[in-house]
């Protein structure tokens, strides 16, 4: 069975909480970190052709490592958003529907043209 998002959110306040580091989980540090953690992701792709990117998904080890650090992401945007108090999963599909608006298909498809650009 897989899990949902509020039971990762869950167990990750579990673990937060079973080592006392609330209290260095404010929202100004959990931004940063997250930062910090899609750096380590850059990290993964750094100086690589796309060809390099392709042979690293074939690679049980470089793949686990890409897994970890989307991981490491993941886990500290949900973080973010709890001290924040917003549902991230609610906030992505409002951003989605803002996006529906921006990108037009008529417009968007095949571009990578930013919207205030179309």
């Amino acid at each position: 069975m897989q899990m949902t998002i509020d039971e990762l959110l869950e167990q990750l306040l579990a673990f937060r909480d079973a080592r006392d580091w609330a209290q260095f989980h404010t929202l100004r540090n959990l931004i940063v970190s997250t930062s910090i953690e899609a750096g380590e992701l850059l990290e993964t792709v750094q100086w690589k052709t796309d060809s390099d990117i392709e042979a690293l998904l074939r690679d049980p080890r470089q793949l686990t490592n890409l897994k970890h650090e989307c991981a490491d992401v993941l886990m500290y945007l949900l973080l973010v958003a709890d001290t924040a108090g917003f549902d991230l999963v609610e906030a992505a599909a409002e951003k989605l529907k803002l996006n529906e608006v921006r990108y037009p298909v008529d417009e968007a498809k095949g571009t990578a043209t930013k919207y205030s650009e179309l």
